[in-house]
């Protein structure tokens, strides 16, 4: 439990997240096409809706199984536009299957989605310092130049900002405030990281 937090996290749930596994380094597919597709969903809406269906969202597309997910067809899509339990937008929802698909694409060409995705920080977290949470920004280089690969390969919302998103949520960037307690346990964690995803 950290004793000194990020100012964003003013909630049990957003502050458990916070402290178990925003930031924490992640080279687990799984782990990782799951925060592109709650990434994803947020877009228009706060964190913490994203964080009270997050069960929803396992339940409903298989635990974030990559292969499972890239299956799904019109049929279930049809079903899970109707499911209280996730954010019912169809495009959030296509687009899950279809990132699915495009990240099956890239493990074929890069061995894994992770060594894909952490090559845009030559497989190092960068070490951000800053004093409060609202001097981070919205978006990088390295997250304009994410969007653009993911993009390339047909995946949907993906855009910039929701990449620095995902970055910040994987590792691939230590952002949390430096007088927060998981700031230093963040960024000595390297080239390590997280192998399974947290369940």
């Amino acid at each position: 439990m950290a004793e000194q937090r990020c100012n964003w996290a003013t909630s049990e749930a957003l502050a458990h997240y916070h402290d178990t596994e925003w930031g924490v380094p992640s080279r687990d597919d799984r782990h990782l096409f799951e925060m592109l597709v709650l990434e994803g969903a947020q877009a228009g809406l706060s964190w913490s809706t994203i964080l009270n269906k997050r069960a929803g969202y396992r339940r409903a597309f298989f635990n974030f199984d990559i292969d499972k997910v890239a299956r799904i067809s019109p049929q279930k899509i049809d079903a899970l536009v109707l499911d209280e339990g996730i954010v019912r937008h169809r495009g959030k929802i296509e687009s899950a299957v279809i990132n699915a698909k495009a990240v099956k694409q890239i493990q074929a060409e890069h061995g894994s989605f992770a060594d894909f995705v952490w090559s845009f920080v030559d497989n190092t977290p960068i070490q951000n310092s800053w004093s409060s949470y609202k001097h981070a920004p919205a978006s990088t280089e390295v997250s304009d130049a994410l969007s653009k690969a993911l993009k390339g390969y047909g995946c949907k919302f993906v855009g910039t900002t929701i990449c620095y998103a995902f970055m910040q949520a994987v590792g691939m960037v230590n952002d949390h405030q430096t007088d927060c307690a998981c700031y230093t346990q963040c960024g000595s964690l390297g080239k390590k990281g997280r192998k399974k995803s947290p369940m």
